[in-house]
């Protein structure tokens, strides 16, 4: 029996078991292919400043409060498993490609500064003198120095090292259920028909965490995103590039040296895993018309994964719905973002029973209220 078992092997659960192992609880992790789901599609912006959105302000200050961590916990993940995740701080770029983008920016860039948030609003000259590579025809831009990437799959690499040298047991098996007795969490069913006994379980699968059998219901759901990974791509951004392309948005995201990753699509259409040629021209066609130099490149992979929606965008994180259950999951477009600070407050309340106060706004209760 462990203390705890984790249900899903991402980013956030894997994150969540190591800081769990370091604080000295038993802890397993059940997943039969961890990093595969959302994981792998991650693009790894750290952006709480240009993902803020209008009525969302509980969210960007846990997304500040997350990437304040992230020089920290990217230090502290590659001294435990001696590889590097590709933390990049060269900002991020927000530009626009016609004057109704611009009127955009403009508003963005007033929501922005009423947060008291740093943006700095450029013109056409000195996003190109930012990053070279865009097209002469931008009419605009917004840096946000503090606005970071990582590699995602780096990171999850290093992760499942540091936890398995932590003491962290890895299952490679599919969840199919979870264990109840007496109305309490008691651990995890399991494909090959095993059971896994655990003190506490926690629920991070994602965008399937609304859909594990004796789960109580959860307001969360899949958001279809197509991603594109490109190779060729040596020296063409130094940093992050947002883009508003006659109204429709764009995201090129550099890392591992010379690679690039464009997206993304967001589609309510359940778990459809179809990438379609209309998203993959949409994407191409706009990251082509913001940096050219894109055409040249390499168009190496192209995947559909599922973000994990909830009714106001934000995470399910603390006491679940049952006595034992605890919730990591729902980060929606954030989950690379909140992944240090998920893993911090979820470890915490597993050691001591306690939720730290940055998490409370994120308990399930809020929807019942």
């Amino acid at each position: 029996m462990s203390d705890v078992a984790v249900a899903g092997g991402g980013l956030i659960g894997l994150a969540t078991a190591w800081r769990a192992a370091r604080r000295g609880l038993s802890v397993t992790v059940v997943d039969d292919s961890p990093g595969t789901g959302a994981s792998a599609a991650a693009a790894g912006m750290l952006a709480p400043v240009t993902e803020a959105g209008y009525r969302e302000e509980a969210l960007l200050r846990l997304g500040l409060a997350s990437v304040q961590r992230w020089p920290a916990f990217a230090a502290d993940v590659e001294a435990a498993s001696g590889t590097s995740v590709g933390l990049r701080t060269a900002g991020t770029l927000v530009v626009g490609f016609d004057e109704d983008d611009v009127r955009e920016l403009t508003a963005l860039h007033a929501f922005q500064t009423e947060l008291g948030l740093a943006a700095e609003r450029l013109t056409p000259r000195e996003s190109r003198r930012r990053e070279p590579s865009l097209t002469p025809r931008v009419r605009g831009g917004l840096l946000v120095a503090g606005d970071h990437s990582v590699d995602g799959r780096a990171l999850h690499a290093a992760l499942l090292v540091a936890a398995q040298a932590a003491g962290v047991r890895l299952v490679r098996d599919r969840v199919t259920e979870l264990r109840v007795v007496g109305g309490r969490a008691v651990g995890l069913e399991t494909a090959d028909g095993g059971a896994l006994a655990a003190g506490t379980v926690v629920l991070a699968l994602g965008a399937h965490s609304g859909r594990l059998p004796r789960v109580p219901p959860l307001p969360v759901r899949p958001v279809k995103g197509q991603i594109l990974r490109l190779a060729g791509a040596t020296d063409l951004l130094e940093g992050t590039v947002r883009a508003l392309v006659r109204g429709r948005q764009v995201y090129l995201v550099p890392y591992a040296g010379d690679r690039l990753i464009v997206g993304a699509t967001t589609e309510d259409r359940g778990f459809d895993p179809t990438v379609t040629a209309g998203g993959v021209h949409d994407l191409l066609h706009d990251a082509i018309d913001v940096v050219p130099g894109v055409s040249e490149l390499e168009l190496v992979e192209t995947l559909a994964r599922w973000r994990p929606g909830t009714p106001d965008n934000a995470p399910l994180l603390g006491p679940g719905p049952l006595p034992g259950l605890v919730l990591a999951t729902g980060h929606h477009r954030n989950g690379v973002l909140l992944t240090p600070v998920t893993a911090e407050v979820t470890a915490e309340l597993l050691a001591t029973g306690v939720l730290p106060e940055v998490a409370a706004p994120f308990t399930t209760d809020r929807f019942g209220r």
